[in-house]
């Protein structure tokens, strides 16, 4: 079965020079998927040609004459711009056309937006953005919310773990993968009023057998593996999401520079070629650009604004993936089977004010 994705060709800083490339070259690695390419008629058909795929046979051209910028605020990307490249997008995956959605827009538009018109699952109060990070174990580290919600409750932080884990479960093949919760140390006093109480949900739902909660967990933990999932709310996800993009890009411009420094270093940098380059492509976070907006009634991912041709092939094939492995389904059947805790966290967030989404414009 043909796998059909949307593709925001003109959301992020750099539009179709990236996305359009990225597309192509994502199709020639993936014989299983087609892709409509939402944006601009006359900018995508010119983008196509310079690649040699102006006739490509899975790829469609969806018109929008309307682009959100990163700049945008909320009001202007929902009310003002509704034939937008990012709303066309989104309404594909809606009308069942497309069965997810890449976008590099500003990602406080891409979730009101695909809020807006997907609308939450049963049972979830707000989605969450999902994104991996790498680890020591040479394997990948689930962390959410990484800037969707910045004021959180405990039920919030209890649905996030629990779409994480359908969500890992789904990807990695793992039945029932580790929680850990993020805070300032491992024991059951440290931390904020918002992590102990989140702590007690998810500790009743490991005896349950609902989840399978490690405990608390530092930051540490995050690149050493000691969780498949790390939950916390989207202020402090998306602080940690930063830091460690700007740590992997300057460990790697740190190396460079002093290879370069004199021969004697360039000498070494030629031996060591090998291993410098498996460490260039480890610590790249381009491989690892991609979120998933988790908690909607369908598959939106969020590459990031200043991601180049490679890194955003990468949010293409994490969507691709997630539809093949029916992500969706399995979040909605796990949040199912927590409904009468979740209906019970709904009722005390008919109390709460409004959520707020953060407008990042360069995640």
């Amino acid at each position: 079965m043909t796998i059909t994705l949307s593709i925001d060709c003109m959301g992020g800083d750099h539009g179709p020079s990236v996305t359009v490339p990225a597309a192509v070259s994502f199709l020639a690695a993936e014989p299983g998927a087609a892709l409509i390419l939402v944006g601009k008629t006359e900018v995508i058909e010119a983008e196509l040609k310079k690649h040699k795929a102006a006739n490509h046979p899975r790829i469609t051209i969806v018109n929008a004459t309307e682009v959100v910028t990163m700049d945008d605020t909320l009001e202007v990307a929902m009310r003002r711009k509704k034939d937008s490249s990012m709303r066309v997008a989104i309404s594909l995956v809606k009308e069942g056309r497309a069965q997810a959605c890449v976008s590099a827009g500003n990602t406080g538009a891409l979730m009101a937006v695909s809020r807006y018109l997907l609308k939450t699952l049963p049972g979830v109060d707000r989605p969450a953005i999902c994104t991996i990070l790498p680890n020591q174990k040479d394997g990948p580290t689930y962390m959410l919310d990484l800037g969707a919600n910045v004021d959180c409750e405990p039920q919030h932080l209890h649905q996030f773990a629990l779409m994480g884990s359908a969500l890992v479960s789904a990807m990695e093949g793992k039945s029932k993968p580790t929680v850990g919760l993020l805070n300032i140390g491992e024991e059951d006093i440290k931390g904020n009023d918002l992590v102990k109480r989140t702590a007690q949900l998810l500790r009743e739902d490991h005896a349950r057998g609902i989840l399978n909660f490690h405990g608390n967990v530092e930051g540490n933990d995050i690149f050493e593996g000691t969780t498949d999932i790390v939950v916390c709310d989207g202020f402090v996800g998306n602080v940690v999401l930063k830091a460690s993009e700007g740590v992997g890009r300057f460990v790697k411009n740190a190396l460079t520079a002093e290879f370069k420094r004199n021969p004697l270093n360039m000498l070494g940098a030629l031996i060591a070629s090998g291993a410098i380059r498996a460490f260039s492509r480890r610590m790249n976070p381009s491989r690892y650009n991609g979120a998933s907006l988790l908690g909607l009634r369908g598959l939106v991912f969020k590459s990031h604004g200043g991601e180049n041709a490679y890194g955003y092939e990468f949010a293409i094939k994490r969507a691709y993936e997630a539809v093949h492995h029916d992500v969706l389904a399995r979040i909605s059947k796990a949040i199912a089977e927590l409904m009468p805790q979740a209906g019970q966290s709904a009722q005390t967030e008919d109390a709460q004010p409004a959520p707020r989404l953060t407008e990042d414009k360069t995640a």
